[in-house]
């Protein structure tokens, strides 16, 4: 499945996001799980200066302390790490443990998201 999915990709990038909109119309859209640049690039492209990109960052001493455990090629693939280089992200949201800190975090995005779908009187 996988082989088969990276196929698809490198005959057409845009394969998978095209099938994730084709025929729905939203005011906000949230893809939860873009792993490669060439997904961020597609909506990009496609949305352009209505999209946010966002990314929730957390410390390797914080990822461990939830389990994580580092595994050569997985967490090295491009569907784990593609994203760490070469994209600039709108919004960095920081997911170390302390509570407070993310829900403002999360808060100013919310307010952003909303000045955005409030039409302008």
């Amino acid at each position: 499945m996988i082989r088969w999915g990276e196929e698809k990709r490198i005959q057409d990038p845009g394969f998978f996001c095209r099938l994730i909109v084709k025929g729905i119309v939203q005011p906000l859209w949230i893809i939860s799980d873009a792993r490669r640049r060439s997904d961020v690039d597609w909506f990009l492209s496609a949305y352009g200066s209505v999209s946010q990109t966002v990314r929730v960052v957390a410390s390797e001493e914080t990822r461990k302390s939830r389990g994580w455990v580092y595994t050569p090629e997985v967490d090295d693939a491009e569907s784990e790490c593609g994203l760490d280089q070469g994209v600039t992200f709108d919004w960095i949201l920081s997911n170390d443990g302390d509570r407070a800190v993310l829900e403002e975090q999360l808060h100013n995005l919310q307010a952003f998201i909303r000045s955005r779908l409030t039409p302008p009187e």
